[in-house]
């Protein structure tokens, strides 16, 4: 069964850190971007950062430049979101999403609640 986890999603003070994951089951990150996705209530949902799994190249939204940091281990399937200075802004279910470059199937994780607290 092809299936995406992310897990790390907790209640932290502003100005805290979380370190979000997504995992893969069922198929592997080859030839894939892997983002992440967050939705606050009353909100779209919005593109917050990927990562290629062809070249390693990386893009963040404005919003979270210099705050977050995407980083992968292939090896093990899993990519992670290193939330650094977390806002109450940041406040949203995350979730994980993987396309695949050659044929743009996706895949989308059920998401992780992260609530930042003021």
């Amino acid at each position: 069964e092809v299936q995406l986890v992310e897990s790390g999603g907790n209640l932290v003070q502003a100005g805290g850190s979380l370190r979000l994951s997504c995992s893969a089951s069922g198929f592997t990150f080859d030839d894939y971007t892997i983002g992440w996705f967050r939705q606050a209530p009353g909100k779209e949902r919005e593109g917050v950062s990927c990562i290629s799994s062809s070249d390693g190249s990386t893009y963040y939204a404005d919003s979270v430049k210099g705050r977050f940091t995407i980083s992968s281990d292939f090896a093990k399937n899993t990519v992670y979101l290193q939330m650094n200075s977390l806002k109450p802004e940041d406040t949203a279910v995350y979730y994980c999403h993987a396309e695949s470059l050659a044929t743009l199937v996706d895949f989308w994780g059920p998401g992780t609640q992260v609530t930042v607290s003021s």
